[in-house]
């Protein structure tokens, strides 16, 4: 085997329930079944809840006064891989991974001795829960944005779950994880780990 199939590789799995510990959350589930299949493939990390953390709002690496980003960043710097996990909202992104988002944006100023974003070489994915049709909507609406701060996406980067209109079934209220849901998270590790051993070995070229 390929000594880069075997690198060790780290990730962090950012849940963005609105909801705090120890309150049942389905993008919890999800995120822990996402870090699960990463292990397969070599990648060990954590979970965070957001909601759990004092996270200002705002767009700077360190808000002070007791903010807890500062910490969390330093958390996602040392890993490979970063994993969004939301519910969907009125047909939107949850408003506590729009928070997140709003302070990776600092990534954009911050770079290393040869011009390239912190973020530079790290690999995210999306996880995305509902019970209303909007998981592709909400997922293009975060690679997006983490794209714009740095971070490289696989194919097939997301894995969700979405019931039926008008129903009240949440994912973790299922007897089983659906078939194709196991699948695209599967994939997804799959996709996500190759890529970031490869970009672990092969960084991307500096800055113009």
């Amino acid at each position: 085997m390929n000594v880069t199939e075997t690198t060790p590789l780290r990730a962090v799995a950012l849940v963005c329930t609105l909801s705090p510990s120890p309150a049942p959350s389905s993008s919890q589930l999800l995120a822990e079944q996402t870090m699960a299949a990463l292990s397969e493939h070599g990648v060990s990390g954590k979970v965070i809840r957001v909601a759990d953390h004092d996270v200002r709002p705002g767009m700077a690496t360190d808000m002070g006064d007791g903010d807890a980003w500062p910490e969390i960043r330093d958390t996602i710097l040392g890993c490979d891989i970063l994993v969004l996990s939301t519910p969907i909202w009125l047909g939107h992104p949850a408003s506590t991974v729009q928070l997140v988002m709003e302070r990776l944006n600092a990534e954009m100023s911050e770079t290393d001795e040869e011009g390239r974003m912190l973020t530079y070489g790290k690999v995210a994915a999306v996880c995305v829960v509902g019970n209303e049709d909007g998981a592709h909507k909400v997922s293009a609406d975060l690679f997006q944005g983490l794209n714009d701060v740095g971070f490289s996406l696989a194919p097939n980067a997301v894995t969700y779950w979405v019931g039926e209109a008008m129903h009240k079934t949440d994912y973790q209220d299922l007897d089983k994880t659906p078939e194709a849901t196991a699948d695209a998270t599967a994939t997804l590790a799959a996709n996500t780990a190759h890529l970031a051993r490869r970009l672990k070995t092969a960084p991307y070229p500096a800055s113009p």
